[in-house]
Parts: structure tokens; sequence; C-alpha cells
């Protein structure tokens, strides 16, 4: 489990088919094999460590639901450790299980924040809420509008500090995974209805 609050913005050393190599410093000071580390939001286990960059492997359902696959090295990443049990929960709930990729629309400058706005495909977009959290790349954000096809948040002085979406263009890929709680209370209440499945 994780919280959407970036550790550190790792750089892509090599990416090869079904495995990546990461430089990160900060996230591999305590790491051990086997750990839990969301590259970009995606939970992948620490395979081997060799200095201050570790080796994950990917699987084929990574590629289809994330970006991962058009990582490249010199890219930037966002990472974030499991949380422990003693761990503040600054962020929401993240599992690290991306569900699927939305685009890159706009980056607005409002004052001291800018509103990014990403599209969305509809099975996404139905598991989110104004002011409902949102994991755009592993980070935790808040969603402050939404339409038919889109989303909106705010991104903060420290989001555009410590993140890589600096680093995006209108287009980019980015990995959505929708809140948890409001995916089990969609299928809960869609067993319920008449005609659902027993």
């Amino acid at each position: 489990m994780f919280t959407g609050i970036v550790e550190e913005v790792g750089i892509v050393v090599e990416s090869a088919e079904g495995t990546l190599l990461i430089r990160a410093p900060e996230v591999t000071s305590d790491a051990h094999l086997g750990d839990s580390i969301a590259i970009n939001g995606v939970d992948l286990t620490v395979a081997e460590l060799e200095g201050d960059t570790f080796f994950a492997n990917l699987m084929p359902e990574t590629y289809r639901r994330s970006n991962l696959g058009e990582l490249k090295a010199g890219d930037a990443v966002n990472l974030e450790r499991s949380v422990r049990p003693n761990d503040r929960l600054s962020g929401h709930i993240v599992r690290g299980v991306v569900e699927g990729m939305g685009q890159l629309h706009s980056f607005t400058p409002e004052g001291e924040a800018i509103i990014g706005r990403f599209l969305a495909p509809p099975e996404l977009l139905r598991h989110m809420v104004v002011k409902g959290p949102i994991c755009i790349d592993g980070i935790s954000l808040t969603i402050i509008a939404k339409d038919e096809e889109s989303f909106s948040v705010s991104l903060v002085q420290y989001t555009q500090d410590n993140t890589n979406l600096h680093t995006r263009e209108p287009g980019d890929n980015i990995n959505l995974e929708t809140d948890i709680m409001a995916r089990y209370v969609e299928q809960y209440v869609r067993e319920l209805l008449p005609g659902g499945p027993k």
C-alpha cells in the first residue's frame, strides 16, 4: 500500500523488455530485495540492488495498463516506498495497481498553482468525484472539476517542484488509479441490483 506522496524523482538508467533499472539514492537507502516501490504509481518489486540503483521486472499486464513501456533512459519517474504500519497516511490509500491511462490535456497557471486537465476514459471517470482523490503517475491529488471526458486537479508549488509532472507535455500518457473505495461500493451495489451477478 502507498499514500501517493512522492518521495523521490528517480532517473531511468535502462529500460528493456520486461525490465527497468532506476537510479534513486533516497529510496534505495534502506531498500531490500523483495520490497515494493511504486514507479509512476505502479507497484513493482525490487529484484536487484546495486549502489543507488534498483532493478524491477515488468509483466505484460503492466505494459497494457500503464505508461511504463514508454520509458527510456534519462526519463524522470515518481517513486514511493510502500507504507509501514507506523507511517502517517498523508495522501490517500493507493494500491499501486494502475487501472489505465489518461492523457495530459493542458496546464493552466492559476496564481502560484497550476491547473492540470487530464482526459480519461469513461470507465475511470465514473469512479471520480469532485473533491475526491485521484492518483496520477503515483501522485495523490484532489479532483477540483470533472466533465464527460476529463477531470482537473490543482498542483501546488510543492507538487510542481517534487514530482515529474513538470516534464509532461500535452498528449503525454499518464497512469491513473481511482479511489478503491468507490470501486468497491460500485461492485457491491451492482451485485445487489436485480439481475446483478450473484
